[in-house]
């Protein structure tokens, strides 16, 4: 209807959305037309040339979607405020021309068929008949008012929507948090894991310094032990006195000391630390071999670090005391030949 758009326009809206409005709801009125700007406000305007134009009834339409409370001075001045025209195909002819339409079950007047058809969705009435009332059309003060009134209902509509998305995203926010924590509490957990698995490997560490540690300590002693013993026979050696040694008592009296195995226990060692020196030069080789491993056992071990040493014809000698092995001297154990609990030998 001319009215209705030149009514919208008045109202500062934008002629493309009135149009879209007006082709949207088959200017069935004012309000639905403004109702569809502003629900479709920001949204893009579609092509006319695209649009299926729906047929408009004037005896059995789709209801109108206004939301308008159902209440007799809402729907009343609804109708008052609504402009179409009723169709005359709906009506039939009579003396006096139809106007309107009135509800044989409560009374009430439309001023066209969309609205009476509104009414009938709204109450479940379904008796209708023609009527010669005419519906007065509303002045300008109210039609501000009606619209006024009706903003004010789209504004508390979007009100109650904005607290309800507020109530939402409270409540999102809630389960995120809590989802923040569950996630906070399980890596505060493998924390807590790797630092006890950390503390445990620290643990062992220090324990395997502490055994090294000791480890190192013995051998100091040990070695600390052998260079006495090497000096006592030495000093021996240049006074002329008689030489205690353990080895050399097994050598020369074996009767004696299988009789007095007592008198010797304390320098019986377990095993014997070697260090070999190549007369060549280069990286001396360091072992440990059992006191009762032969020197032919050496011979092997030295053989199997390098392939300048060949065991049959490798040779071992000492510069403190300065002693050369025989061969003969390779199947005696190290032991027998006063080398434990270390030695210095010397491979050529």
């Amino acid at each position: 209807m001319a009215g209705d758009k030149e009514t919208l326009l008045s109202m500062g809206f934008d002629p493309a959305r009135v149009d879209w409005a007006l082709r949207a709801t088959n200017s069935r009125g004012l309000q639905p037309a403004m109702d569809h700007i502003l629900e479709n406000e920001g949204k893009p305007i579609p092509d006319p040339s695209a649009a299926t134009p729906t047929s408009a009834s004037g005896s059995a339409g789709q209801p109108i979607n206004v939301d308008v409370d159902d209440e007799d001075e809402d729907e009343d001045a609804l109708r008052r405020l609504m402009g179409t025209k009723v169709d005359p195909g709906a009506t039939s002819n009579s003396e006096a021309e139809a106007k309107s339409i009135k509800c044989s079950e409560c009374g009430k007047t439309f001023k066209n068929a969309a609205l009476a058809n509104y009414h009938a969705e709204k109450s479940g009435h379904d008796q209708f008949e023609e009527s010669t009332e005419e519906i007065k059309p509303l002045t300008e003060e109210e039609k501000r008012q009606k619209l006024a009134e009706l903003r004010e209902k789209i504004a508390a509509k979007r009100s109650v929507k904005a607290q309800q998305e507020a109530v939402d995203a409270r409540a999102n926010e809630a389960i995120r948090r809590k989802s923040g924590k569950d996630v906070g509490k399980l890596k505060d957990e493998l924390k807590a894991k790797e630092l006890v698995k950390e503390a445990e490997q620290k643990r062992r560490e220090k324990l395997e310094d502490a055994k090294a540690k000791a480890a190192v300590k013995a051998q100091i002693e040990a070695d600390k032990k052998a260079r006495a013993e090497r000096t006592a026979r030495e000093k021996a050696l240049r006074d002329g006195q008689p030489i205690i040694d353990a080895s050399a008592s097994a050598s020369t009296t074996p009767a004696v000391t299988t009789s007095s195995s007592s008198g010797t226990s304390g320098r019986d060692f377990k095993d014997t630390r070697l260090q070999i020196r190549m007369a060549t030069g280069g990286t001396p080789y360091t072992t440990t071999l059992p006191s009762d491993a032969t020197l032919r056992e050496v011979a092997e071990f030295v053989a199997a670090q390098t392939l300048s040493v060949d065991v049959e014809t490798v040779t071992f000698a000492q510069h403190f005391p300065r002693k050369t092995f025989s061969r003969d001297q390779f199947t005696k154990t190290l032991r027998e030949l006063g080398l434990t609990p270390s030695a210095v030998l010397i491979a050529s």
